[in-house]
């Protein structure tokens, strides 16, 4: 890796897919640099990707796997620090990983997702009312603050049971956790702050616990003397169901959005009945996936790249790092041909790896389906005439090369 030149990765996501297509140009699998120096290899291709996401020899643990972590080369003011440093499913290999995910398992069923419909539709009808008040007399409107953001927020804030009041807190702390450029001071005061709300949850759940997930995590952890879930993992994992339990689902309705509003003729098809909204929705996720590209996993041995199907010449060595390149991924020539990068409802292959693959499958992705399913057409009908207030090139990425979206979407309603 140290005689190998990196594509250096800019940490503050202003062009997720022109870096995209050079990561893709360089091959399968290439070293990158992350911030501080840190390098991994981001790989690219969908086949591979696949095959390395369920490789035994690929861990997500630093603790057992990652050297510069065990030798305490990485530093609290890391930009990543947060996404190594946690103690969850997120972060666990092997049988700690399955004690870990079948705790949070139980809560995002095929049913219980299900359950959650009539108050998604609730949820979506009064902050359309919103949107439609905002409106009035022509004003444009930013459909990513007042309609995107708001509705995964109160469904994930529901189902653990958050408070009302720490909602705009925990908002500020997720997104200064995808935020890659931050400087030191901010990563501390973010990491501090993330984890005084938890606390302060927690205090409140072991008061008054509910019928909510918080208090069942709470109760495992409480369980049989702590064995099953420490204080740290609990933390931890109430921390890991805040952050991707809204921050993904609110890049995928907002891409869909604008997709959909800067391809006019998308969605005439789908107005047309040639497509259908889940047509839209899975398209929205494979041309524009809401994490663009995902820290860390690490080689468990030296994992020679062409014995999985990658090209010849190039082996991971124990202990180096993995970047799963999905925004990449989503726009493979060799899987989507030369249409790749087309957003195109239409399109046959759909198949992506936006919520990831494997034991790490997306535990939300069900939901994150459901309320994006539902959110999308029921602005459409309710706004018909919906346009965009600026053009798609004067929109701003978030500042993050993890999270894909934008920091505003503003629209006229009609």
């Amino acid at each position: 890796m140290e005689d190998s030149c990196p594509l250096v990765i800019d940490p503050t996501g202003r062009d997720i897919h022109g870096e995209a297509a050079r990561i893709r140009e360089r091959g399968p699998v290439t070293l990158v640099e992350l911030p501080d120096g840190v390098r991994a290899w981001a790989v690219s291709a969908p086949e591979l990707l696949k095959r390395l996401l369920t490789d035994p020899r690929v861990s997500k643990d630093p603790r057992r796997h990652w050297p510069r972590w065990m030798n305490g080369e990485i530093s609290p003011q890391w930009p990543l620090f947060t996404w190594v440093a946690v103690r969850n499913m997120f972060t666990a290999y092997g049988g700690e990983h399955r004690r870990l995910r079948d705790l949070v398992s139980k809560a995002f069923t095929a049913r219980r997702t299900a359950m959650l419909q009539p108050r998604v539709e609730e949820i979506t009808k009064t902050l359309l009312d919103d949107v439609e008040e905002a409106g009035r007399r022509g004003r444009a409107v930013d459909l990513r603050e007042r309609f995107c953001y708001p509705l995964p927020i109160q469904v994930i804030s529901e189902l653990l049971g958050l408070p009302e009041e720490q909602g705009a807190e925990l908002r500020a702390v997720v997104d200064g956790t995808f935020h890659t450029s931050a400087s030191p001071e901010e990563v501390t005061d973010i990491y501090a702050r993330f984890y005084a709300a938890l606390g302060e949850l927690v205090a409140l759940k072991r008061r008054s616990p509910g019928d909510d997930l918080t208090s069942a995590l709470i109760a495992a952890r409480d369980d049989e003397d702590g064995t099953r879930l420490s204080e740290q993992e609990l933390l931890d994992t109430l921390m890991l169901i805040i952050s991707a339990g809204h921050e993904t689902t609110v890049n995928l309705i907002d891409n869909a959005i604008h997709l959909l509003l800067a391809h006019p003729a998308q969605l005439a098809h789908v107005r047309a009945g040639s497509a259908s909204w889940d047509d839209v929705i899975e398209e929205a996720l494979r041309v524009e996936a809401p994490v663009a590209s995902l820290p860390l996993r690490y080689a468990v041995q030296d994992l020679t790249v062409s014995e999985i199907g990658g090209p010849d010449g190039v082996v991971i060595r124990e202990g180096e790092a993995i970047l799963a390149a999905y925004a990449a991924a989503g726009r493979h020539p060799d899987k989507y041909g030369e249409s790749a990068a087309a957003f195109d409802v239409t399109r046959g292959d759909k198949e992506h790896l936006a919520f990831g693959y494997g034991v790490h499958f997306c535990l939300g992705a069900p939901l994150g389906r459901l309320e994006a399913r539902i959110a999308v057409p029921a602005l459409f009908d309710r706004f018909p005439g919906l346009r965009l207030a600026v053009t798609s090139g004067e929109l701003e990425p978030v500042d993050s090369f993890i999270s894909n979206g934008h920091r505003s979407l503003p629209v006229h309603l009609s």
